[in-house]
């Protein structure tokens, strides 16, 4: 067995991450970029998990995608109330 000893004067960091929609680590990195136009489920669920994992701030995430607080909201919502299929763009009075 190897054991690997970290200098104390150098720690490892670790980017900041939360679970994302999918039960795996979400990092900044890992985002939507903010260029984005296409707003498929699994980016918008992984907007609200980085806001709702304080990755970023509502009003971080807002200015970075364009979004209106109302937007965001609503998204938040649809995740509340339907899961993930509440995002869907088509179809959507079935969920509402």
């Amino acid at each position: 067995m190897t054991v690997v000893a970290h200098n104390a004067a150098s720690p490892i960091k670790k980017d900041p991450y939360v679970i994302g929609p999918d039960g795996t680590p979400l990092t900044l990195k890992d985002l939507p970029p903010p260029s984005t136009k296409r707003w498929v489920i699994r980016r918008k669920a992984e907007v609200v998990a980085a806001v709702r994992g304080d990755l970023l701030t509502l009003e971080e995430a807002c200015d970075r995608y364009g979004l209106t607080v109302e937007e965001f909201i609503s998204w938040q919502q649809a995740i509340d109330q339907f899961g993930l299929p509440g995002l869907r763009a088509t179809r959507v009075q079935q969920y509402r």
